[in-house]
């Protein structure tokens, strides 16, 4: 398969195009700066310097052009402001959706977070990321040409991964290692069963690919 990851120097991201590549998947990572590129060579995917937030979807489209998935796992950050939780983690992923569909990509997976929603209150910095990745995930799951799986990840932590998780649609809250998120997003990239989804995700006591295998009806 060849896959593309926008957000692809991200934590998570990174972990995912070493799991990718080392099944001998073909990885594409759309990264902002070049310097970044150099990270991406070493987990084995080929860096694609654009920035997300001034690209044109036809731009982002060409980028896209033959792949047969598309991972979206950019994100502001914890370290920005309420307007790059809205030029980033909606606009962008609005953005690399639109371009999926111009591209005639069909299968797209959507990292997003446990609580995110449209109708979120508050005005706290979180509070205005939780709506942003609430109303991407929403302009997600209205496109009818896109096989799209939403993954709702719990509070992410660095240990290593377990490789045993808990997949459903409501799982409550709960940590999950960057490691065990990589995994199941490589699993889903693979499972098009899981097309229509939105999941939650924590650690669990279910291997990887059982979890998934179970929220696909297999």
């Amino acid at each position: 398969m060849r896959i593309v990851i926008a957000g692809g120097h991200g934590q998570i991201a990174l972990r995912l195009e070493r799991l990718l590549a080392a099944r001998g998947d073909e990885v594409a990572g759309i990264i902002r700066k070049a310097e970044q590129a150099d990270d991406l060579r070493q987990a084995g995917a080929e860096p694609v310097v654009l920035d997300l937030e001034s690209a044109s979807v036809d731009e982002v489209a060409e980028q896209l052009r033959g792949a047969d998935a598309a991972v979206f796992a950019a994100g502001a950050g914890p370290g920005s402001g309420a307007t790059r939780k809205d030029t980033v983690d909606k606009a962008a992923a609005v953005l690399f959706a639109d371009a999926a569909v111009q591209a005639g990509v069909r299968r797209f997976v959507v990292v997003s977070s446990m609580g995110a929603d449209p109708r979120h209150q508050g005005d706290e910095i979180f509070d205005v990321y939780l709506r942003a990745k609430g109303e991407a995930d929403a302009y997600v799951r209205g496109l009818d040409a896109l096989d799209w799986t939403i993954l709702r990840p719990g509070q992410l932590t660095d240990d290593a991964g377990t490789g045993l998780v808990r997949l459903e649609a409501r799982t409550g809250r709960g940590p999950i290692p960057r490691d065990d998120v990589a995994a199941v997003l490589a699993e889903l990239v693979d499972t098009s069963a899981t097309a229509g989804l939105t999941l939650e995700l924590i650690s669990g006591s279910a291997p990887v690919s059982v979890a998934v295998k179970s929220v696909a009806g297999n």
